[in-house]
């Protein structure tokens, strides 16, 4: 087989907050996996890409901006194998993401979506949803504010007008679930797949055996497969009563706590995806 060249393209700042460095760490440590392997493997940032410095047919990304999405996916309708999607990536957008999962049957808070302009404490009353999540909803978050937590209407119907005013047209407003929080991890195709309390006085580790993992999984995996991404990780809450629930999705997370044992998994299925994609041409 001819060398592969593969493009890999970094995240834009503004769309890692807190996680520039850890996203950065992630997409270099595979693309080390993937020179053993013997391939090309070039590195650029979004604005390198956006401008039109990529030339490579196989491209694995941590895309988030707008633009970048667009070019991704007119690349894939050329033919290119992009990973993750730039359709799937779009996919994960909060409004388009709560749509997908709560449309395919995925355990998800009951949610509603609105204009950000709209008088919603009526409403939240009738459907008897007290405490709150409202996250922006026609892109991924660039700032903490773009999710937010509201304690009753009122106090919902505060932060929609502050989104309003920030210039933001729509959010979705998930009912808050009791319970833990438990982070996860997964490559699609393989057996990787990690998943950690991240704060231990909540429950932590003492509700680890309450945990269903083979139902966790399905669940990600399922939510992976409607949303068209390979490389995911994401959030859910571990109710008392064992149940679970997916409360976000992340295309291509930074995989902080689980790097070194991912990034062999995920250059697995990159070779394996450019095997079957050399395939068909």
């Amino acid at each position: 087989m001819a060398e592969i060249k593969i493009a890999g393209i970094m995240r834009a700042g503004v769309f890692s907050p807190n996680h520039i460095g850890n996203d950065a760490a992630i997409l270099n440590l595979v693309a080390e996996q993937l020179r053993k392997r013997g391939c090309e493997v070039n590195i650029y940032s979004e604005e390198q890409f956006i401008s039109g410095a990529v030339e490579e047919r196989i491209i694995l990304n941590m895309c988030r901006e707008q633009r970048s999405i667009a070019l991704l996916q007119e690349k894939e309708n050329q033919g290119a194998l992009v990973i993750n999607s730039g359709y799937g990536i779009e996919n994960c957008t909060r409004e388009r993401m709560t749509r997908i999962l709560l449309g395919s049957n995925i355990p998800y808070p009951e949610s509603l979506m609105v204009n950000t302009d709209e008088a919603i404490r009526d409403t939240l009353t009738r459907a008897k949803i007290n405490r709150c999540w409202i996250k922006r909803g026609d892109f991924h978050a660039m700032h903490k504010e773009d999710v937010s937590y509201a304690r009753h209407p009122e106090e919902a119907q505060e932060i929609l007008q502050e989104y309003f005013l920030r210039g933001i047209k729509r959010a979705v407003i998930n009912r808050h679930l009791e319970g833990d929080l438990v982070k996860f991890y997964g490559v699609v195709g393989t057996p990787f797949f990690y998943y950690f309390f991240p704060f231990e006085h909540g429950g932590g580790k003492e509700r680890e055996h309450q945990i269903d993992k083979q139902y966790l999984m399905d669940i990600c995996r399922k939510a992976a497969d409607v949303l068209d991404i390979k490389v995911y990780g994401g959030d859910c809450i571990l109710g008392a009563d064992g149940s679970l629930s997916i409360i976000d999705f992340n295309d291509w997370p930074s995989f902080a706590p689980c790097r070194n044992e991912a990034a062999p998994y995920i250059a697995k299925y990159v070779m394996a995806a450019v095997k079957q994609h050399i395939s068909k041409d």
